[in-house]
């Protein structure tokens, strides 16, 4: 019985997935604690254990939704366990973990590779150290860059200091595709600038398609010699930036509530940016609860895809909604394989990608039914906005957070931790856990009417 019960703690820590789980579980429960000081809160008093918790989960999740305005009502104090937490959260616990370690001089253990290669989402285990290296050095660049940029326009409306803290502050969010401002109003002031909502669409941009990719561009510097993988999240990123662009743009421009009242030159600006964020940043320069009912339902569908893989965004990917779309076109035409760049997509991948976009949708089903009894007083469609927005960790909302119940608030949090960690442990489970008797027998073919 001892024996036994060991060996199920050892086989439990050695398990990648929950390992990642109990440490972002672990993170999120110390910036509650923080969160939840006198000190963290301009007002003096705490904001209560729920509402900490519900911050700590959307920072760490790089969601951005938020209970209390963040430029209000927290100090300086809680607005930079904020930023450490979003930070945290988007580079990943396993690359903090691993720059530690390689600060000190530590060798990376063969588990702690297993750990990294399930955050990473990467296919072996070779060279993870130096891609943590690429993703620690490239972080910081692209962050101070953007950074930089933003300064420009920040120090000459908010002075010295508060500009220069409100661009680092700002880069950081945007890159880890956070969506928390300091603002008040998102970038709803900025609606009309381009200098800024060009810096933080790129950033969103960079920090959405993983560092995989980035590093792939880097090394080969032709999309022509990239992997399959960069090419396909390249060019379904292109196709749903431009897609939504268009769609907003046409849908809301006669909108006075959102950019009907802009100039020509402003109304493509602001649905570019919108077009950008919605899929999993959640900054916003419009209203969100304005939106026309059309509009609406393409963020949802676009916060429900999100970014890639390996990425600091949320969803159930790029390269899985690829995949499933190229399926269909290879039904469609009556292809036996699918391919796409010369390469064919092998069934185990195709099936995967069924298993997270049917989990997801799962979820995203039962989570809206239940706020639907405990949110009573909503709107259906602003629910299902809220729930797919939690899940693709997007951080749009169309004014239901902060009023929410505290059974919703709990909700919602963990609907964010779950669309943050969920995809990675299921994919986890997909590929690590197979029958012991696969090869040895394989039962009689069924026949079932599709369609």
């Amino acid at each position: 019985m001892i024996i036994n019960f060991k060996d199920r703690i050892n086989n439990t820590t050695r398990n990648p997935a929950q390992v990642l789980v109990m440490g972002f579980a672990i993170i999120i429960l110390i910036g509650t604690i923080l969160l939840n000081l006198p000190q963290s809160s301009v007002d003096g008093k705490s904001i209560g254990l729920i509402n900490a918790l519900f911050t700590a989960t959307s920072a760490v999740c790089v969601t951005g939704l938020v209970v209390v305005n963040t430029a209000v009502h927290w100090t300086v104090f809680g607005k930079i366990v904020i930023l450490v937490l979003i930070q945290i959260g988007g580079l990943g616990l396993m690359t903090m973990t691993t720059m530690i370690a390689l600060m000190l001089g530590k060798k990376i253990t063969l588990r702690e590779r297993l750990i990294m290669r399930e955050e990473l989402n990467q296919f072996s285990l070779v060279g993870l150290v130096k891609l943590i290296k690429y993703v620690i050095i490239s972080t910081l660049i692209i962050e101070v860059i953007g950074a930089t940029l933003l300064a420009i326009r920040f120090i000459p409306i908010y002075g010295t200091i508060k500009g220069v803290w409100f661009s680092i502050f700002h880069a950081i969010s945007a890159f880890c595709n956070a969506g928390f401002d300091l603002i008040g109003e998102s970038m709803i002031p900025f609606v009309d600038d381009i200098m800024v909502n060009l810096t933080i669409g790129l950033l969103i941009i960079i920090g959405g398609i993983g560092y995989t990719v980035l590093i792939d561009l880097i090394n080969h510097r032709s999309i022509r010699r990239t992997s399959l993988h960069t090419k396909l999240v390249l060019l379904i990123t292109s196709i749903l930036l431009l897609l939504g662009f268009i769609f907003i743009f046409v849908s809301e421009y006669s909108n006075l509530d959102t950019i009907g009242g802009l100039p020509f030159a402003d109304k493509i600006t602001s649905a570019m940016f919108q077009s950008i964020t919605t899929r999993t940043a959640g900054f916003n320069s419009i209203d969100m609860a304005s939106l026309r009912s059309s509009t609406t339902f393409l963020f949802i569908i676009l916060m429900f895809i999100g970014g890639s893989p390996g990425s600091t965004a949320g969803g159930i990917k790029t390269t899985t909604f690829g995949v499933i779309m190229l399926t269909i076109r290879s039904v469609l035409k009556g292809d036996k394989d699918v391919e796409v760049y010369n390469r064919s997509i092998s069934s185990k991948l195709i099936y995967k990608a069924l298993a997270v976009i049917g989990i997801g949708m799962l979820i995203i089903i039962f989570v809206t039914m239940i706020l639907t009894v405990t949110e009573a007083g909503y709107d259906f469609l602003d629910l299902l906005f809220e729930v797919v927005s939690a899940f693709g960790t997007v951080g749009l909302t169309r004014n239901v957070t902060s009023n929410l119940s505290i059974v919703g608030k709990i909700i919602i949090a963990s609907t964010m931790f779950v669309g943050r960690l969920g995809p990675i442990t299921v994919a986890f489970a997909l590929t690590k856990k197979e029958r012991k008797n696969k090869g040895y027998y394989k039962h009689p073919e069924g026949k079932i009417l599709i369609g």
